[in-house]
């Protein structure tokens, strides 16, 4: 399903074009073509084993392309060492020295690539007030908060000034709530730096509230690229529909074809009750509610489709229910294939 969207040889940003990596038989990436335009953050989202942190590697230069080509300012540099690139990386695990202090963490490389002292103290005071580091310059990571070591990894990459920043699940050692504090503050930081940005994550929220687009991979082919909303309400295929949204896509079996149905889209009433036209519905059996404050998520059971999740506000007292919903609203899927049928309609907010 990856397309070449090559944008020529005097594109400033980050080209991928026909990507591979090939370990024996086996594809970690797959003819991957892409393009991520200066200032714009890019997530690559996707289970485990999908490419993601592969395609990083290659980039980065850490791991060999079997194939294809990496543009960077409108340059070739895929037989570039990783010292040549001119990328900054920043890792799941931090990688601080824990023997340095802040402020020796981030000196240390601009002193091995014979930065003179007046233009290294003028560039840790610059990036040290950025990210709100001021005062924790001599504190050493092992006397950081989580989110603190974040910052510190992240002034370590800003502060070589980069033209590519890399991100490989840089939140995912944090909780939930500081994860929440720090995306758009993160988002903010890493737009004004004007350079591509692609952010590697498995977490749907975190791709959503960060990346200007999203690149769905899965088993190292993307699977569609666009905006948040784009792949959220118009999915290339079964794979896109199920992998973004929370709760999770329905689906309803119908021969050789399945009815996706997002959970928001479907209504709730007493069995029996009359159909509209241009309506489908099921009968079910209320198995439970999940109460999430702004909502409440029902689970109906019914019969041969099983489980389906309903979002609304107001649940009817019965056990029985008709779940219903708008024919325009299913999003259809080729059973066998799990592509989008031609035809099949977008869904949109009721």
């Amino acid at each position: 399903m990856s397309r070449p969207l090559s944008a020529g040889d005097g594109f400033k940003g980050l080209e991928l074009r026909q990507l591979s990596r090939r370990v024996g038989s086996h594809a970690l990436v797959d003819q991957l073509n892409l393009t991520v335009a200066p200032g714009e953050i890019l997530a690559l989202l996707g289970p485990s084993g999908c490419g993601k942190s592969s395609t990083l590697r290659l980039i980065a230069g850490l791991d060999p392309a079997s194939s294809g080509e990496i543009r960077l300012g409108g340059q070739s540099i895929t037989a570039l060492p990783p010292a040549e690139r001119q990328v900054a990386m920043v890792f799941q695990s931090y990688a601080l020295f824990p023997h340095l202090s802040v402020e020796r963490n981030l000196s240390l490389g601009m002193e091995l690539r014979g930065m003179g002292r007046v233009e290294i103290q003028r560039d840790l005071d610059r990036v040290l007030t950025l990210m709100q580091l001021e005062g924790l310059r001599q504190r050493k990571p092992a006397e950081l908060s989580g989110g603190q070591r974040q910052r510190v990894a992240l002034a370590r990459a800003l502060i070589r000034r980069p033209a590519l920043f890399l991100l490989d699940e840089p939140m995912s050692n944090l909780d939930a709530q500081l994860r929440e504090n720090l995306r758009a503050e993160l988002r903010t930081l890493l737009r004004s730096t004007g350079v591509p940005v692609v952010y590697v994550t498995h977490d749907q929220h975190e791709a959503m509230g960060l990346a200007d687009r999203i690149g769905v991979l899965r088993e190292g082919r993307l699977q569609q690229l666009g905006t948040a909303e784009r792949l959220y309400r118009d999915p290339a295929n079964r794979f896109v529909a199920r992998f973004l949204g929370s709760p999770s896509i329905n689906l309803i079996e119908r021969g050789t074809m399945q009815l996706g149905l997002r959970p928001e889209l479907l209504e709730l009433t007493d069995a029996g009750s009359p159909v509209p036209q241009g309506w489908d519905a099921l009968e079910g059996q209320l198995s439970h509610r999940e109460w999430l404050g702004d909502r409440v998520i029902s689970h109906v059971q019914c019969a041969e489709q099983g489980t389906l999740r309903v979002v609304d506000r107001e649940v009817p007292a019965s056990a029985t229910l008709q779940v219903r919903w708008r024919q325009a609203d299913a999003l259809h899927f080729d059973a066998r294939s799990g592509e989008r049928l031609p035809g099949s309609s977008r869904t949109k907010p009721s």
